[in-house]
């Protein structure tokens, strides 16, 4: 039978939405393995809108679910309307809406806060025994909702290639285990049900991290009952 799965969008574009090459991945991924996918998003402003030419912020003002739209070709569903029941697996995608709108990561780091539409859909999912996959800072998500799981966000020593690799200092210090993967691999929390992989938390060609997020959608629907 056909796995259901709710993706979680967080906009459109990598510094104030949903990294698109990461959601096309996980939906050409989810696709193959003959998944019915449901796209979902918070009906609600985003923090800010970027400039993707020069990187800066603008004064335009847009709303998440109208945005994460261009990405679903304009089937998406306003996030306060998913039924836990309807799903097996949930899905999310990274980028900076991740740690922009789905929470304010970008912000406050450590003492960050997230939407209570996003900690009730982790929670429901966690608590009903259904898997999560989450790629690229989306993790961070689990790390604060999940005390003591396992996640992977690649390596831990900053490099060139891993720019980001101190933010798994914050996952450790939250109490949860940091696994170092490659950027071809996903890591499995088989207690927590928790998939992840790193995606462009990785300075890595585009079709690498295609190959690591099709391994985190692979083994998120291997746990799905």
């Amino acid at each position: 039978m056909a796995k259901r799965v709710a993706v979680i969008l967080s906009g459109c574009g990598v510094y104030d939405g949903t990294e698109i090459h990461e959601a096309s991945a996980i939906l050409v991924h989810l696709s193959r393995a003959g998944a019915k996918v449901k796209m979902f998003a918070l009906n609600t402003d985003q923090m800010h809108v970027v400039n993707h030419c020069e990187g800066k912020p603008t004064e335009e003002k847009r709303n998440i679910l109208q945005e994460s739209a261009r990405i679903a070709r304009g089937d998406v569903t306003d996030l306060a309307k998913l039924d836990v029941s309807a799903f097996d697996v949930a899905i999310i995608p990274g980028g900076f809406g991740v740690a922009k709108n789905l929470s304010d990561w970008a912000v406050k780091n450590k003492d960050f806060t997230i939407q209570p539409l996003i900690v009730k859909l982790i929670k429901d999912f966690h608590k009903a025994g259904k898997p999560l996959g989450m790629c690229c800072i989306a993790p961070i998500l689990a790390a604060k909702i999940l005390p003591g799981c396992e996640l992977t966000m690649g390596e831990d020593k900053e490099c060139e290639k891993w720019p980001y690799a101190k933010t798994t200092d914050f996952v450790k210090e939250m109490g949860c285990k940091h696994v170092n993967k490659t950027v071809e691999e996903a890591h499995v929390d088989v207690k927590n049900k928790l998939v992840t992989s790193c995606a462009f938390m990785c300075n890595a060609p585009f079709h690498q991290v295609f190959d690591g997020i099709g391994v985190m959608v692979k083994e998120t629907l291997k746990l799905a009952k």
